[in-house]
């Protein structure tokens, strides 16, 4: 892997929307920048350990695609990976909150934010992004295994990687995602639905060309992800049975909002079932349940970040 580093922009959260979750309307701005120091490399000089609570900004370059990558804080190092449809810059409001106990390391997916677009979009694509990212790190500094966080597509990643690299990190938080569902969350009577609320975050995409909270995935990326996705959850399961590292769930009680009526009542309870199905096998996963919606990474950022700090401590290490 070829990599080099590079200054890029840092900027405050647009308002989100992810892989189960319909656009939210317009009318919103984003949050203003968090005040930062920047320290950046060159080809020659990486400079990206952390630790010190300086900001640094780099990228890495891989399968023909470009990764930015931003890492600051103080403390044990902690990875964050976005989820589909969602960006670094989405998610500053959490990074700037762990940062005051953790070094915190944010990047953006292929077609998200910063990064550059792909020729196609996949689960296997998206995961080689957070591959890449974590070699990078391993690479500058081999010993400090870092706490990954995932957000929605994010934890899926991260389960994934987990379960193939059990070395790689010191524990896991999978915040919405990563549910090993008993069966398919979109069915034949959902696709209608589906397929059109890829065409809103199409839609609403378009607002934020050429920002650091830009996607660039189509309508139709959007929806093959979604199936995509519930096919990587049917399976879910087999790959926590690979894992020996700390795993703490946040989940929300009404990924599909809280309507009594329509097809929210069964997705709402097909999520805590998932849950529900992999703590019986697995009962030393621990979970927390927000009363909330899909967008809690967002809405509750004060409350994640402390169910973090006190699922992995900021002092602690694990061997491994």
């Amino acid at each position: 892997m070829t990599t080099r580093t590079a200054a890029t922009e840092v900027t405050g959260p647009r308002e989100p929307y992810d892989d189960h979750d319909v656009a939210p309307g317009a009318g919103q701005g984003p949050r203003p920048p968090a005040s930062t120091s920047t320290r950046t490399g060159d080809d020659g000089d990486h400079r990206i350990g952390g630790g010190d609570g300086t900001m640094r900004h780099f990228t890495v370059h891989h399968d023909g695609v470009t990764i930015p990558v931003s890492r600051g804080g103080r403390g044990r190092p902690l990875v964050l990976c976005p989820g589909l449809n969602s960006t670094q810059a989405d998610l500053s409001e959490l990074a700037e909150l762990l940062r005051r106990d953790y070094d915190v390391v944010t990047f953006d997916l292929r077609g998200h934010g910063l990064a550059s677009g792909a020729a196609r979009y996949s689960f296997d694509g998206f995961l080689s992004d957070l591959v890449a990212v974590l070699d990078e790190l391993e690479r500058h500094d081999p010993a400090a295994a870092p706490v990954l966080v995932g957000y929605s597509l994010g934890a899926d990643l991260a389960v994934r990687l987990t379960a193939e690299r059990p070395g790689a990190v010191t524990g896991l938080v999978l915040i919405d995602g990563a549910n090993p569902l008993p069966e398919p969350f979109v069915t034949d009577a959902d696709l209608a639905q589906f397929r059109a609320m890829a065409r809103d975050q199409a839609r609403s995409a378009e607002r934020a060309k050429g920002t650091a909270r830009q996607v660039l995935l189509t309508a139709r990326d959007i929806f093959a992800l979604g199936q995509e996705i519930d096919e990587v959850r049917s399976g879910i399961l087999d790959r926590y049975r690979e894992i020996d590292r700390p795993i703490h769930m946040i989940m929300s009680t009404a990924i599909a909002g809280d309507s009594t009526e329509g097809r929210a009542p069964r997705h709402n309870q097909l999520w805590r079932s998932g849950v529900e199905r992999l703590v019986r096998e697995q009962p030393h996963i621990a979970t927390s349940w927000l009363d909330t919606g899909h967008q809690l990474v967002f809405t509750h950022a004060p409350r994640i970040a402390e169910i973090i700090r006190r699922a992995h401590h900021p002092s602690a290490t694990h061997a491994s």
